[in-house]
């Protein structure tokens, strides 16, 4: 004779065996390559010749981090770090870092099994047209139970898809660490650009005060017959020539005060009494370190995104190739039901069912190996795009190392041109009163010391602004 009980721990026996062979499985190795990083030939050092205070000794990465303090102004640190707290960008860019972070968990909990809760009270009434027995009866039912289900990740899909989710998650943090660099930099060269502007603001002002000073001379000795109505008129179309520019710095001192304030997160306008005193240009630090290739790409958050990108993609080959093998599951539900509520929990209501399942798409017309094929295309594009980015960044540095250290050459020969001007203005103008010379030597003179003064304003701002486009 059979025996129930005997049957029934054979079969718990059988169900807890395949298990324990499946728990094993999981721990085979994920189908699909392994990410290893690559490993691009960088020179060791720059090409560009360092001068001018650039070295090329490690630099600190706290100090890094925070290199507007090396400026030593200190509303340009204020205007810095409330952008960096109230700027809709960054403020965009931590939103996408939380929903990466979301997303990465929601894939996390594919690794994971389900559980269910359901429950239900159902009236049913068998129609008289449909049977001769109980007809016309109603009757309910009550049944509750779990469900839970298990994807066993044997090849690895789930775990992939993972490393995915887990190397997206850190290129959006570091997209995100890329728009704090840019906004930092458009911020810093904003403020310098305003300080520029207020520069030659204060050059044209002083020219037009000294050229309205030489209308008058002219004016003067016009009267007393020592001049001409011809210098006259040239004096005033010289004096109001350098008027005419006054607009256009204004203008464009108007405009770099609103990206500033609407950077920082604030109504266009509202940083203009802080901006309204004038302060000098901040001036670079004597000596700057810039490393050598590898550890200013290692510092780049665009490289580290891309490669990061590059990584995730890797992973998604290894989700794409587990599609080629079986899928194991394992189910089981526990519950009770019956059709009297009165013996709902009584021994005889429950019911349970456990067990293993297995699927596999045996025939796709190619897909699945198509789709590889795809995602491996994919990866062959992100590859190129990090090589790519390693080449525009090597390039970018070595441009604004040139940049920064030429312009300071730039800046030197202005300084010596204005110094030249100065003395050949008060020469022109003291052989002109003398009545050596014309006035058309005054003219050149007044209208080259303006040229200069501006030109080295603006280069005062150049030297700073390409020290942030190097950082």
């Amino acid at each position: 004779m059979n025996n129930p009980n005997a049957h029934h721990k054979s079969r718990l026996f059988q169900v807890a065996a395949g298990f324990s062979v499946l728990l094993l499985l999981v721990g085979c190795a994920a189908v699909g390559p392994d990410y290893v990083a690559p490993d691009p030939p960088l020179p060791d050092t720059w090409q560009t010749q360092l001068e001018d205070g650039l070295r090329t000794e490690s630099v600190d990465p706290d100090q890094l981090a925070r290199w507007w303090e090396g400026l030593d102004d200190p509303l340009l640190t204020e205007l810095i770090e409330e952008t960096l707290s109230a700027n809709p960008d960054l403020k965009q860019a931590l939103a996408r870092v939380r929903q990466s972070r979301a997303s990465r968990a929601v894939t996390d909990a594919d690794r994971f099994p389900s559980l269910d809760v359901g429950g239900s009270v159902t009236t049913n009434r068998i129609s008289k047209a449909s049977s001769n027995t109980a007809s016309g009866v109603e009757r309910d039912w009550y049944e509750a139970g779990f469900d839970a289900g298990w994807e066993i990740d044997v090849f690895g899909g789930v775990r992939r898809s993972v490393e995915a989710a887990d190397a997206d998650l850190q290129s959006v943090q570091a997209e995100m660490d890329d728009v704090r660099v840019s906004l930092a930099a458009e911020v810093a060269r904003n403020y310098i650009d305003a300080r520029t502007y207020q520069y030659r603001l204060d050059v044209a002002l002083a020219n037009i005060k000294a050229q309205e000073e030489t209308v008058d001379l002219i004016e003067s000795r016009f009267e007393a017959g020592l001049s001409n109505e011809l210098d006259i008129q040239q004096a005033l179309y010289n004096l109001e020539d350098a008027r005419s520019q006054l607009p256009t710095l204004r203008s464009g001192l108007e405009a770099t005060k609103n990206r500033l304030a609407v950077l920082s997160g604030r109504t266009p306008g509202s940083l203009h009494r802080q901006l309204e005193a004038r302060q000098p240009i901040p001036v670079p630090p004597l000596t700057v370190a810039v490393g050598v290739p590898a550890n200013a790409l290692r510092r780049r958050p665009d490289i580290r995104s891309a490669e990061r990108q590059l990584a995730a993609q890797s992973a998604r080959i290894g989700v794409a190739t587990a599609e080629l093998y079986p899928k194991f599951q394992l189910f089981g539900t526990i519950g009770l039901e019956a059709i009297d509520s009165g013996n709902f929990f009584d021994k005889a209501s429950r019911f349970w069912s456990l067990g293993p399942s297995v699927s596999w798409r045996i025939f796709d017309a190619g897909a699945i190996r198509g789709n590889i094929e795809i995602q491996n295309a994919v990866q062959a594009q992100y590859l190129a795009a990090y090589e790519g980015a390693v080449l525009g960044a090597l390039e970018e540095v070595e441009n604004a190392l040139t940049t920064y250290a030429e312009e300071q050459f730039r800046r030197s020969h202005l300084k010596a041109a204005v110094v030249a001007a100065q003395r050949a203005a008060a020469l022109a103008q003291d052989r002109y009163t003398a009545g050596l010379v014309d006035f058309s030597n005054v003219l050149d003179a007044q209208r080259s010391l303006l040229s200069f003064q501006d030109s080295l304003a603006v280069s005062e701002g150049t030297v700073t602004t390409n020290l942030i486009t190097l950082y």
